[in-house]
């Protein structure tokens, strides 16, 4: 198997099982038949204004086919999204989209300062993140070592977002120029999907490359840190918990 999926695989542990949506420029009945091979099972199908983008939502997936999906998925054929568990989940993000009404893709300050002083933030509560260029913006991943209940994961979430944003009092910058999305959100878990690592944006057709501190890491290097983040970076539940306590007093 290649690795990549490996390490894409050991990352879904938590996610809803069998459960994915496919995002794809290809549509069509003969393609259907071909995406629902081996037991899957069609839950929806839509069309976005997007480069002519089709999301399918995919459920009762067999591990065999999964594995599949994400071959795909690390070879570029099309991205796959997976769905947080309803209850409790050991991985959570951020998602930080650029809420320009004109021009949501164009590169504004206001970006720059809130993904360095979430980034930042994190860090000094111990939760080292794994942070994903995407799009119009960023998606910051952190793991954990076991479940945690979804409404504790919102409020550590929406704590962190607060100290984040008043890094704009500072500055003189807007804060609604950068919208957050919280992931598992407690209202929208069986809605909402977040594209795992290793795709190319569905608008800009760029590899997710991984944002450090020293900049945009190339490709291969993005890989890399991947798996140093899954197998070195992942957190202990009494490490989150003390980043939880401090979270809510500071």
């Amino acid at each position: 198997m290649d690795p990549r999926v490996e390490l894409l695989k050991g990352f879904s542990r938590g996610f809803i099982p069998g459960t994915a949506k496919i995002e794809t420029e290809r549509f069509g009945f003969p393609f259907l038949d071909e995406l629902l091979s081996g037991g899957a099972c069609l839950e929806y199908g839509e069309l976005t204004s997007t480069r002519l983008l089709h999301k399918f939502k995919l459920v009762d997936i067999p591990a065999g086919r999964m594995d599949e999906l994400l071959q795909l998925h690390v070879d570029k054929a099309c991205n796959v999204c997976r769905y947080f568990d309803a209850t409790a989940n050991d991985v959570f993000c951020f998602n930080l989209d650029n809420n320009h009404k004109t021009d949501n893709t164009a590169a504004i300050p206001e970006m720059d300062l809130a993904i360095r002083s979430l980034g930042g933030c994190l860090r000094d509560l111990g939760c080292e993140p794994l942070i994903i260029a995407s799009g119009r913006g960023y998606h910051v991943w952190c793991r954990l070592e076991e479940r945690v209940e979804n409404g504790r994961l919102y409020g550590f979430m929406l704590r962190v977002a607060v100290r984040t944003l008043m890094a704009f009092h500072q500055s003189g910058l807007d804060h609604q120029n950068i919208k957050f999305n919280f992931y598992p959100d407690v209202k929208a878990h069986n809605v909402v999907s977040l594209r795992l690592f290793g795709s190319e944006h569905a608008k800009n057709k760029v590899f997710s490359r991984i944002l450090t501190p020293d900049g945009l890491l190339g490709e291969e290097a993005s890989w890399k840190c991947f798996e140093d983040f899954i197998r070195n970076k992942t957190l202990p539940l009494a490490r989150f918990q003390a980043a939880e306590a401090l979270a809510a007093v500071q």
